[in-house]
């Protein structure tokens, strides 16, 4: 009786805060300003954090880094998930704020002089921050939209985030070719924008923005669909072998990527500009494919065509770098597998949701999310290490292309197979 008053007296504080401020234009367009700050941040961090592990490492030491960033992962989302069940979200979402900005500056002084130790634990800790800062982000979102408003405004809300990638790696090119700062400096400058984003928040949750809808559905977590219901489920298991087999050709292909642009840029300043202004071009690419091709492509051909587009541009673009191994093709390949994922087989992806059942989606996403996506992504890091350097016959840099190729085909393979289910399962729904 004591928790429901609480929430009653919650709702009605609510809904007597700046209601006006609550529509969901007003509200959406705050979201979209929250997240556009959070990928810029992340993305003046990200090419920063690549630049001094290639700097320090070497490209060829990568997936080692990316196995201990996967488990690193795994244990901090699992330590977040316990705070965020104990204290207020907005609450954990400002001290992480506050937490990362401080982190980032004491980084910035270690790295005068960085050792192997710190470059590494600065790579782990970018890729931290990138999980928990979107993470906490969709869950305060996810909590003051029902499902028909999200469907609505998600999308509006999600461009932030690929208009910041392109202002983030914008801004990190300018600051790094066209000022004195240096590549450690982005640390300071991120460590504003977070700081910018801890106040916006408290802002937001001041006027009420971030109070929970009424209509919002509380999903509990029910051991009855449980990892062996799910695979049980032919449908989601096709679902998550095409979005798992993503995890394994990403690797294949970041690592191409960044022995290519190590051995192009010997200088550091040069290196973390490059890599800056290509996340900036990959993020402007995503906006283009989601405004202009996402559209066409799902309404004259449809979802499944949709989710062929990433792999069949991934084995093209993989070919033609066998062909002629130069860094402009590799980063076509880059931006073939990061900006097509983030465009339109991200749309594609979540309308094979639409016609599954609200819990089992929400299970299913889970296991995917919390297991799946970082197993696979230590398993592509161990195919790497197994190729290039466990097996008598070693694979070159570009001969890893073949495995990107091999991986695509089964992937196109099994988006056919699920063509087929998809239909079956849509002709229900109608």
């Amino acid at each position: 009786m004591q928790d429901n008053k609480i929430s009653i007296d919650q709702d009605l504080e609510c809904n007597g805060k700046f209601i006006a401020l609550r529509k969901l234009g007003i509200r959406s367009s705050f979201l979209f300003v929250n997240f556009f700050l959070i990928i810029t941040a992340y993305y003046q961090l990200k090419p920063a954090s690549r630049s001094l592990f290639l700097e320090a490492m070497g490209a060829r030491q990568l997936p080692w880094v990316w196995i201990l960033t996967a488990l690193a992962t795994v244990i901090f989302v699992g330590f977040y998930h316990q705070m965020v069940r104990r204290y207020a979200r907005i609450n954990v979402v400002l001290v992480t704020c506050l937490v990362i900005s401080v982190l980032l500056i004491l980084y910035r002084f270690v790295l005068n002089s960085p050792g192997p130790a710190v470059v590494i634990g600065f790579y782990v800790l970018v890729d931290i921050i990138g999980v928990v800062l979107v993470e906490q982000f969709w869950s305060l979102a996810n909590a003051i939209y029902t499902t028909r408003e999200g469907k609505s405004w998600y999308g509006f809300v999600g461009t932030g985030g690929l208009v910041g990638g392109v202002a983030g790696g914008s801004i990190s090119a300018l600051l790094v070719s066209h000022t004195a700062l240096e590549t450690k400096d982005l640390l300071l400058t991120a460590s504003v924008t977070i700081l910018i984003i801890a106040f916006l928040t408290w802002t937001m949750g001041r006027l009420g923005i971030y109070c929970e809808s009424a209509n919002v559905t509380k999903m509990r977590s029910t051991r009855h669909n449980s990892l062996g219901k799910l695979l049980e489920n032919r449908y989601l298991v096709l679902m998550g072998g095409i979005l798992l087999l993503a995890q394994l050709v990403s690797p294949l292909v970041e690592y191409q990527f960044l022995n290519t642009i190590e051995e192009a840029f010997l200088d550091t300043e040069a290196r973390t500009a490059y890599l800056s202004a290509f996340f900036s071009v990959m993020s402007l690419v995503s906006i283009g494919i989601n405004l202009g091709i996402t559209p066409l492509v799902h309404k004259k051909f449809g979802t499944i065509t949709g989710l062929l587009v990433q792999p069949v541009m991934i084995s093209c673009c993989s070919l033609f770098f066998m062909m002629i191994p130069t860094s402009f093709l590799i980063s076509a390949t880059k931006i073939s597998d990061r900006s097509l994922s983030y465009s339109i087989n991200r749309a594609s992806k979540e309308l094979l949701y639409v016609p599954i059942d609200p819990v089992l989606i929400y299970q299913a996403k889970a296991w995917l999310d919390m297991l799946g996506y970082r197993l696979f992504k230590v398993f592509g890091s161990f195919i790497i290490l197994l190729v290039t350097r466990w097996l008598p016959v070693s694979m070159g840099i570009v001969q890893l292309s073949w495995l990107a190729i091999l991986f695509s085909c089964i992937w196109v393979f099994l988006v056919m197979v699920l063509r087929q289910e998809y239909r079956e399962m849509v002709k229900n729904e109608d």
